[in-house]
This record gives C-alpha cells, structure tokens and sequence, in this order.
C-alpha cells in the first residue's frame, strides 16, 4: 500500500520536482484499500493465514498503515530511510521486494491497480518480477482454488479467468468489491497492533541501489496544465440558438 497526498488538495511540487507531502492531508491510497479489503477476504477463505500491510515512506506513513490496521489488517511493516527518497518506481520495486521477503510466510501481496499520485500502475508487474513469482493483474474478482488463486479481469477484448500457484502477486480493481469502513472498535483496536519500522541495512539494500542516485527515470521539468477557459453560454431568442450552435460547431 501507497501513502500519498490527499486527491481533494491542491498538488504542490518540491524544488527537485517531486510530490510534495505534507503530513497533514495524505493517506492511504483509495485504490489500495480495495487490496486491503481483498487481503481481509482472502484471511477468512484461508483459515490460520494473516494480514500484513507494507508501505514504504516517511515517518508519517504510519498513519496510512493505521488506517489498513483499522480496516482489520494483523500487523504492518513501514520502511523508512533517507537515502530511498527521490526513488523512482525501480528504486521503490527494490525496497518493497526485499521487505515483503523479511514478512515470515508469505505466500500472496496484494496491490492496488495503481496509485492515486504517480498512477503508473507498473509496480505489481515489476514487484512480481523482482519476486520471480506468477502476476495475476487488475483483479475483478479474486477466488481461492485448491491449486492457488484465481481472477477475472476484464479489458478491451473481454473478460478473461486467469488462474495462478502459490506464491503469487495480484492487483486488484476498484471493481473488486468496496472496502469496509472501521467501526470505533475497530479504530481503538488498531492502536495496540504493531508496526514493525525497518530500514536499508535491515532489509539488506544498499543506498546506491535507490534514491536519486540510482534513479533510470528523472522529472526534467513540471509545466501545469492551463485554466480551462470560461464556457460560453447561448441565450435562445425565439429560435436564434439554432444558428449560434451551428456556427460554433462548424468553426471547430
């Protein structure tokens, strides 16, 4: 799962052309909460598993992670160190490849089809590589078989039921199912569920690995989009808008 800066906000960028993001105003990815709310579901269909959910970021990422503990995750790993920053989605796939081989048994990761920021939507794909594990991608539905796990996704040629041995990664839509809202019990539960901080040496990453220095993609320059121009309203007088919308299709 991905921290990122509320979608509402206003987006800002730093001086080395990232996002900026301010403490206050980010949260969990709303598309990773559908990969949460599979996790969930694929825990009851498998008795004795558990839910973790990784992220990798700052110090205030933790407040993502509670939110996917209030959501009914087990336990949740934040990665952080100071030299990951400014990584590219490489850098990014390196850490998280490393940190999801340090949680004990896993056997299934769950991501959302993309994030709400960068929206690239190539992490699993390379997370999976990395991995060296069967990638079952943009999940609509998501079943367990006795040989693994099994989706239905649906693109521009159809629906396809694509089906994967364990260990597997899975991207899910956001036609997967809503995800569940925390009651107030489950808020005050998720305060006393642990949160396990790990770092590069832990993880046995190398800071040349990541971070700017490692980066294959740069953001050369941030140019915004122009404000769209005022509408122009047509005012029918007996008939005349006719002609005044026939003239400004033509024109175009």
């Amino acid at each position: 799962m991905k921290f990122v800066p509320d979608t509402a906000d206003e987006v800002e960028f730093a001086a080395d052309h990232t996002i900026g993001r301010p403490a206050a105003g980010s949260m969990l990815s709303e598309l990773d909460e559908y990969a949460v709310e599979q996790a969930l579901q694929l825990r009851d269909a498998l008795p004795g598993s558990t839910v973790s959910v990784l992220t990798v970021g700052p110090e205030q990422a933790e407040g993502a992670l509670r939110k996917a503990l209030q959501m009914g995750a087990d336990e949740a790993y934040l990665v952080t160190d100071d030299a990951i920053a400014c990584s590219d989605v490489f850098g990014t796939v390196r850490v998280l490849t490393a940190a999801a081989l340090t949680v004990p048994d896993v056997v299934v990761v769950l991501c959302g089809m993309s994030s709400t920021d960068g929206e690239m939507g190539v992490l699993p794909a390379l997370l999976a590589g990395g991995l060296g594990w069967p990638l079952l991608s943009l999940a609509a539905t998501l079943t367990v078989t006795e040989a693994g796990l099994r989706i239905e996704r649906t693109d521009e040629v159809g629906t396809r039921t694509v089906e994967a041995t364990l260990p597997a990664v899975v991207s899910v839509t956001d036609r997967s199912g809503e995800a569940r809202y925390p009651t107030f019990k489950d808020v005050m539960a998720a305060k006393k569920k642990t949160v396990t901080r790990l770092d590069l040496a832990a993880l046995g990453v190398a800071p040349a690995e990541v971070g700017a220095v490692a980066a294959r993609v740069q953001v050369r320059d941030i140019t915004r989009n122009p404000d769209r121009p005022p509408g122009r309203v047509v005012v029918d007088h007996e008939g005349s808008s006719v002609d005044e919308l026939v003239a400004f299709l033509t024109a175009r």
